[in-house]
């Protein structure tokens, strides 16, 4: 037992040193690393660079398309031919055609389409932005819970510490008073007993926090066995209003924005549906050179060149009324956009309210435990008192210390779920701030 109780004391001495030396990592920073590199968000950044690319006329189909041709060909042919009686055979009669030019197609007029597509491309930027929002407000809400998650851990690993501390004051006390007399060996073991549960209790907790640590490192993309201690404590917002919050997600929640862009792309695809109501106006012209050499042909040798130019015109007049269930599917997508805009909307605000009751219950709880703690660390403080004076029982002093212990660990937990339930208004209304 007394090797157990060595053993545990250098423990706690060497977890001492490495809290010293280790880096302190600020909110801020972690916040900053994890907008630099999480692969998540950069892969997000790039998807967003593609629809910014892909918002020009060209690809909306608003200008023209140049083409360059060239085709060059040799022949070998043999001819059996007969003039007036005469028989003329020739093999292996060398021949050349050389073709090349350029085309220019031009669709002016396709029924409004391409602006629509146009439009309609730039919606689709937006939305990717919306999305890369919605992924950032994710990880850094993660990240943030991961912080206080922390720090939480942290008081924990302190409280379970004090509770070490007090139990190896217990033994060392417990085995004076056997030794001079005053006690049994019966309340040695009792102490030597609630000091190793008061060990495995605070090194439990050193590997919860230890594997917090590298889920953190995980989310800012670094090195997952990098070591580091965050901050002692946190300051709790006691302000947040539910109807201010409410009114920040309707202008600033992601997921809103991204169904509010969902509905206007599929507006914007039903204006391309009925395009095809309406004709397909283009212009072509092009240069064209074309030289043909050939011993066979009535001439040996001709060449052309020349400019054209032309217009042309289609419509759609009947194609099975495929054009009425193409307009009325994309009418029923709006619909559907429309709706999926109020289930958002809806789950938005149950949101808001579920965290908000529970970010204001844990308020509540924090005062009523700050005065339990402050009851129960005075109740310790008299009862370590009256041990130290041998005129209370081992049970009575472990009562005193675990409710002390206790007491810690919910006021630790209520401030923790608190802070969360802070976060997650914040993620939530699109205004996560820190």
């Amino acid at each position: 037992m007394k090797l157990k109780y060595i053993i545990a004391y250098l423990l706690f001495g060497i977890y001492t040193l490495q809290g010293f030396s280790q880096e302190i990592l600020t909110l801020e920073e972690a916040v900053r690393t994890t907008l630099e590199n999480n692969y998540n968000i950069l892969i997000s950044k790039n998807d967003v660079e593609i629809a910014e690319r892909n918002v020009s006329r060209a690809n909306a189909g608003m200008l023209p398309a140049v083409t360059g041709t060239f085709t060059g060909t040799k022949t070998r042919q043999n001819s059996n031919q007969t003039r007036g009686g005469e028989v003329i055979e020739r093999s292996n009669v060398p021949g050349t055609r050389t073709n090349y030019g350029v085309g220019l197609n031009w669709t002016v007029f396709d029924g409004f389409r391409m602006f629509a597509r146009y439009d309609q491309l730039q919606e689709l930027q937006k939305l990717g932005e919306a999305n890369l929002q919605l992924n950032i407000l994710g990880t850094l809400g993660d990240v943030m819970e991961q912080y206080y998650t922390l720090v939480q851990q942290q008081q924990q690993l302190k409280a379970f510490d004090s509770a070490v501390t007090i139990s190896r004051l217990r033994v060392k006390t417990a085995q004076t008073r056997f030794e001079v007399g005053k006690a049994a060996r019966l309340e040695v073991l009792n102490a030597q007993v609630d000091f190793n549960t008061d060990t495995t209790n605070f090194l439990q907790q050193q590997v919860l926090h230890r594997t917090t640590q590298i889920a953190l490192n995980e989310l800012m993309a670094r090195d997952v066995n990098t070591e580091f201690r965050v901050v002692n404590s946190f300051e709790l917002n006691e302000s947040l209003v539910l109807g201010e919050l409410l009114s920040y997600a309707l202008q600033q929640n992601p997921t809103l924005r991204a169904a509010l862009i969902s509905r206007r792309i599929a507006e914007l695809d039903l204006k391309q549906v009925k395009a095809n109501r309406y004709p397909v106006v283009g212009l072509n012209s092009g240069y064209n050179f074309n030289k043909s050499e050939s011993p066979l042909d009535f001439a040996s040798r001709s060449q052309s060149r020349g400019f054209n130019y032309g217009l042309s015109a289609s419509i759609n007049i009947f194609n099975g009324f495929l054009q009425r269930r193409n307009e009325k599917n994309s009418e029923v997508q709006i619909r559907s956009a429309e709706l999926d805009y109020k289930r958002v909307n809806q789950s938005v605000n149950a949101q808001l309210a579920s965290a908000y009751q529970i970010y204001l219950t844990n308020l509540s709880l924090v005062k009523l435990e700050e005065n339990n703690q402050k009851i129960a660390g005075q109740n310790l403080d008299i009862t370590l008192t009256r041990y130290r004076l041998g005129t209370i029982t081992q049970v009575e002093i472990r009562d005193a210390q675990l409710n002390y212990l206790n007491a810690t660990v919910r006021l630790n937990n209520a401030r923790y779920q608190a802070k969360l339930a802070e976060v997650s208004l914040k993620e939530i209304s699109g205004n996560l701030s820190f």
